[in-house]
């Protein structure tokens, strides 16, 4: 049998993604109820921080997940990132001040910092390359199916038995996540022991040079995607949502229909084609949700804007896998990880900023999200034509 007719889902493959279900699922749970559960600490003013502080150690902590990866093993960066995940779901109903809740998002961040990382150097370990956007594409299928299940079933959690049970659920689903991987085996062929100098960051060690095209793309891309998830829950309030959730399933099952054939897609006819279609959808994307006045046009709003991340994910993914060297891939993901966190935790912190629990402002606040994807068009198109002028 020929390796283009190997199957790719292997028993390894399959574990890895289940466990990024469970991971997905886990803290993506939180993420609608949070906006009113810090109200209720007496911290509205501070909504804009429950995703930018997440997101700003998990940038922190990438150059570390990206050079431990490389060098200590894909597995045990896995598991540290779902530990995360399963001491704060504890520490949630004890801390319960405001501080106490900030401190622990930023806390809480360091599970995405570390298990993405890993998890994407492990997929490129055990899948050829030229087979790399369906098995991304795949592998975020079944991310994305944790994020559709996480924040409808943390609702549910809520609504029948309150906050805590909710916090407690996130740590049971992230402790399975841990079983999986420690029943997985490693990949990296030169593991060396844990020692102190792997948590020496050098300025070489932070990002990798050679994928700032895609870091770039993944930095403008996602600042929208900060917006919504700091933004929507209260949106959807006010359209008469009861679940805050929904929004995020319509999102997430719209994601998870298009993600296979698009990282196929990007297999045969480029990442940059894909990538390109993927921004103009998402502009659509926006500009639905933010022209809506009712539940049901914000959740076609939903859908499209899942069409175009579903897109736009493994393609970005994938492409910057294939600008990378083996030797560096998992400082190659961890630079287009910070890029995705630090395009979340801004457009987190300046659309929630300006927000300022006033409902009105949400559209415009959507809506000027378009001219930065609309710049992130017009890089890529300058670096397409730079790229062929290169090679003529």
């Amino acid at each position: 049998m020929s390796q283009n007719e190997k199957s790719i889902y292997t028993l390894q493959f399959i574990l890895l993604c289940l466990s990024s279900l469970l991971f997905s699922s886990s803290f993506n749970m939180m993420i609608p109820e949070l906006p009113n559960y810090l109200s209720s600490l007496g911290g509205a003013e501070y909504k804009g921080l429950i995703i930018s502080l997440f997101t700003l150690t998990a940038a922190i902590s990438r150059p570390f997940s990206g050079k431990l990866t490389d060098k200590w093993g894909r597995v045990p960066v896995m598991a540290i990132g779902s530990s995360v995940c399963v001491v704060c779901g504890f520490l949630y109903p004890i801390l319960s001040s405001v501080s106490g809740f900030l401190l622990l998002r930023l806390v809480h961040g360091f599970s995405t910092g570390f298990k993405p990382t890993s998890t994407s150097a492990y997929v490129a370990d055990i899948i050829p390359q030229h087979r790399w956007g369906e098995a991304l594409g795949m592998h975020g299928l079944c991310f994305s199916i944790g994020g559709a299940m996480g924040p409808a079933l943390g609702s549910m959690i809520v609504n029948a038995y309150g906050m805590n049970a909710m916090f407690y659920s996130s740590s049971f689903l992230a402790f399975l996540s841990i079983i999986i991987v420690f029943n997985m085996k490693e990949t990296l062929a030169t593991k060396e022991k844990l020692n102190k100098s792997m948590f020496y960051i050098g300025r070489n060690d932070i990002v990798d040079r050679n994928v700032f095209p895609a870091g770039i793309i993944t930095f403008l891309s996602y600042t929208a995607f900060g917006l919504i998830l700091t933004l929507i829950p209260d949106w959807s309030e006010h359209l008469g949502a009861t679940n805050k959730g929904l929004f995020f399933t319509a999102f997430t099952v719209a994601s998870v229909m298009v993600r296979f054939g698009a990282g196929k897609v990007s297999d045969r006819h480029g990442r940059p084609k894909v990538i390109m279609a993927g921004l103009i959808i998402t502009s659509i994307a926006l500009f639905v949700i933010s022209a809506g006045r009712d539940i049901n046009m914000l959740l076609v709003g939903a859908g499209i804007y899942g069409v175009g991340t579903g897109i736009l994910s493994p393609a970005i993914s994938a492409w910057t896998i294939d600008m990378s060297n083996p030797e560096h891939r998992g400082k190659a993901v961890a630079t287009m990880y910070i890029s995705m966190e630090l395009g979340i935790g801004s457009g987190a912190l300046l659309g929630g900023t300006y927000y300022n629990d006033q409902i009105n402002r949400i559209p415009q606040i959507i809506r000027f999200d378009i001219l930065v994807l609309v710049l992130g068009i017009v890089y890529l198109t300058y670096w397409a034509r730079n790229k062929r002028r290169i090679k003529a």
